[in-house]
């Protein structure tokens, strides 16, 4: 059995019902974007470290890319659907695969030498330390 996308016949543009015309939008928007997906990340701070959590879940840790170039973290990797079960059929796949790219711009007050990165349970765990060297200051004007 192949799956198809089911797409109703093609109306009078009056006589369509809204949440047709919606589910025509977005069908057309997800299948050109069916390569690749976006982990959702959160980013926050504390008073001594910035920490970057970013949910990768069915990943392997091998799959998942950290890199520091010029203050700039990114965050990279690919999510492969493996189809081993050879008397699997789908019916339906809505788990998002494919390739992903994610990068923030850090703050000048980091300590690049202190970031370290942990991957449990799907979740990608990034704490920065800030550097008391290079926190701002005033400066006083005579």
């Amino acid at each position: 059995m192949k799956l198809m996308r089911y797409t109703q016949p093609r109306i009078n543009g009056n006589n369509k019902r809204f949440s047709d015309i919606m589910d025509e939008f977005f069908n057309d928007a997800v299948s050109a974007n069916n390569d690749s997906f976006v982990p959702s990340i959160d980013v926050s701070e504390t008073e001594d470290q910035f920490v970057i959590e970013a949910e990768l879940p069915g990943m392997a840790k091998d799959n998942i890319n950290i890199n520091l170039e010029n203050g700039r973290l990114a965050i990279s990797g690919e999510r492969r659907l493996e189809n081993k079960e050879e008397a699997k059929t789908f019916h339906r796949v809505e788990t998002k695969y494919g390739s992903f790219n994610r990068s923030f711009q850090l703050p000048d007050n980091i300590d690049e030498e202190s970031i370290n990165a942990s991957y449990k349970n799907g979740l990608l765990h990034i704490s920065i330390q800030k550097s008391a060297d290079k926190v701002k200051k005033q400066i006083e004007i005579k």
